[in-house]
């Protein structure tokens, strides 16, 4: 078969102008002409497939350069009638998604964020940080810079989602193989699942909130032992239940509908509550007071604990980010929507301290909690609103940061058996089973340690991910082999788990265990080094794991390539 360098480049650019489509076609390419090779046939040997995928790896990379720059979107999905999917992997919520399907401008992108982040624990970080002893513009400044650092996981991890229109779980297989992929995500999804109920719980205080004083003066507000709560209470965390779930029932079109319009919404009420604690308490006066009750060592050794539980509170996102940007327009979209993270972080902690600062100016008293001071200000009618506002608040946030990854997470363990709709069901039905009530009934600081803690999970998938994707695979992912498990695939690896990655992943979580057996007094004490690094546990955990990773990796391809070649005759056969 004659076949050239410069064919390749000419038939592939004009029958095959995108890179996913071009990807179908070499994977099994006819063989480069040589007087070496004669007419022959493949043997069904992996390495056969191996050593032509490498032989028109550069004719490949050519042509997607050349097509890209032509395109309106990264990429696009193959047409049906070549992309033939396993039927266990996937279905019509894990399929790339198509050029109608994107939808999301940077402007949508945006108010997805605004949606994200005007919320109740948002509300708490810089105060808590205050609290502790830092300085106003001390504790901003943490929230603001933690979420700088992050900016640059949630861009670059948001980048395959808008190129291939893949998901999180999707993309999870080419790190960690076909079906080690579980493992992340159900390690996200069930973050996902106890945050799901901590705010549905918040959201069910604003409506107890609502109720009439003789409601809450009968029997039905006395809690029960077994239940860990009273029947009304419960009940109205039920209602909010049921309110979410509407909402998610229609999908992500729903959730896009619903953060765009939310958005305005959410910063025209902040805004009023910010106006309203303003005139209450004559300026910002007091909270522009409220200096720094630390030591310069003593705020080092608070503020980087602090800058990771701050970095842990949207690791959740960083993560499966590309559950969103798969229906974003173009590259420029998901970044410009996401560039505005830090910015909307540090507004709307501002807008938390400095109302909550007003409350000793004006009630006498700190009230760090908004439910509490929402049930204090204005008649009824105000009552109302804001309870509207907090309301709205929660629900943006939860169905975006805690319904879609376990939703997702769940469709990828059995596409056969789990849609959107049934996986996010699913997810709402285990956040009752977290029994939210009882894990806020615990001190704050356990929250905090939580946070902290499940940054040690979170850090090392999200370096396996980005090492596997920019330093190992130059950003070129086969989306045939991604729906396949064809053991000659390039993700399928040991049955289907990568084993490096795993690996990986347990050296980057083990260093972090006995600092955070300390913090749960499991352990009574351990060295200073184990203190530090689980004060630090995101950046070290992401950092080990993704530099380990990528060295296993590329000692293992190296190795590899360097393994002299056998006889053709091993891999070809001849042709009579």
């Amino acid at each position: 078969m004659n076949f050239s360098i410069s064919k390749c480049l000419s038939s592939h650019r004009h029958l095959h102008p995108h890179p996913l489509v071009l990807s179908a076609t070499t994977r099994n390419p006819p063989l480069i002409n040589s007087p070496l090779l004669p007419k022959i046939k493949i043997n069904h040997h992996r390495e056969a497939v191996k050593f032509q995928k490498l032989s028109l790896r550069r004719c490949s990379l050519l042509t997607v350069m050349a097509s890209s720059s032509n395109q309106s979107t990264d990429s696009f999905p193959p047409s049906a009638s070549e992309f033939k999917p396993d039927p266990t992997l996937t279905n019509d919520d894990l399929k790339p998604t198509t050029s109608s399907q994107r939808t999301f401008s940077g402007l949508e992108m945006a108010s997805l964020w605004v949606g994200l982040v005007v919320g109740v624990p948002t509300y708490y970080l810089a105060g808590s940080l205050v609290d502790l002893g830092m300085a106003w513009w001390q504790g901003i400044a943490t929230v603001v810079v933690a979420n700088i650092i992050l900016l640059v996981p949630l861009v670059l991890t948001g980048h395959p989602g808008t190129r291939y229109g893949i998901s999180f779980p999707v993309l999870a297989r080419s790190s960690f193989g076909i079906r080690g992929a579980h493992i992340p995500t159900l390690l996200r999804a069930l973050v996902g699942c106890g945050w799901y109920g901590i705010e549905t719980w918040i959201g069910g205080e604003a409506i107890f909130l609502l109720l009439p004083k003789a409601v809450k003066t009968t029997s039905f507000a006395n809690p029960v032992a077994w239940l860990g709560t009273s029947p009304l209470e419960f009940a109205c965390f039920v209602v909010f239940w049921i309110a979410q779930l509407s909402f998610v029932w229609k999908g992500m079109e729903g959730i896009r509908e619903v953060e765009k319009y939310s958005a305005p919404i959410l910063i025209a009420l902040t805004s009023c509550l910010l106006i309203w604690a303003y005139v209450n308490a004559g300026g910002f006066g007091h909270m522009l007071t409220l200096s720094s009750k630390l030591s310069s060592s003593e705020f080092w050794a608070l503020f980087f604990p602090s800058l990771t539980a701050n970095i842990s509170f949207w690791a959740t996102l960083a993560l499966n980010i590309p559950d969103f940007t798969r229906y974003a327009k173009s590259q420029k979209d998901q970044v410009l929507g996401q560039i505005g993270l830090p910015i909307f972080m540090g507004v709307f902690t501002f807008v938390g301290l400095a109302v909550t600062s007003s409350t000793q100016v004006i009630f006498g008293k700190v009230i760090s909690s908004p439910i509490e001071l929402l049930g204090r200000i204005g008649g009824l009618t105000t009552k109302i609103l804001a309870i509207f506002g907090i309301s709205l608040a929660i629900i943006t946030t939860n169905i975006a940061a805690n319904v879609v990854a376990p939703a997702n997470a769940l469709v990828n363990l059995s596409p056969s058996k789990f849609t959107f709709r049934r996986g996010a069901l699913l997810t709402a039905l285990l956040g009752i089973a977290f029994q939210p009530w009882r894990l806020l009934g615990s001190s704050e600081s356990f929250v905090y340690t939580w946070l902290v803690g499940y940054s040690a999970l979170l850090g090392p998938i999200g370096a396996i991910i980005l090492a596997d994707y920019y330093l190992v695979r130059g950003t070129e992912l086969d989306i045939k082999d991604l729906y396949s498990l064809s053991p000659n695939g390039d993700y399928y690896y040991s049955g289907g788990y990568n084993l490096v990655a795993l690996a990986a992943l347990v050296v980057g979580i083990l260093p972090v265990i006995p600092g955070f057996l300390q913090k749960l007094g499991i352990v009574s004490s351990v060295s200073d080094v184990f203190v530090v690094i689980y004060n630090n546990a995101w950046f070290f955990s992401f950092f080990i794991s993704g530099f380990l990773y990528w060295v296993l990796s590329s000692l293992i391809r190296n190795n590899h390539n360097s393994i002299p070649s056998q006889p053709q005759q091993s891999l070809l056969s001849r042709e009579d």
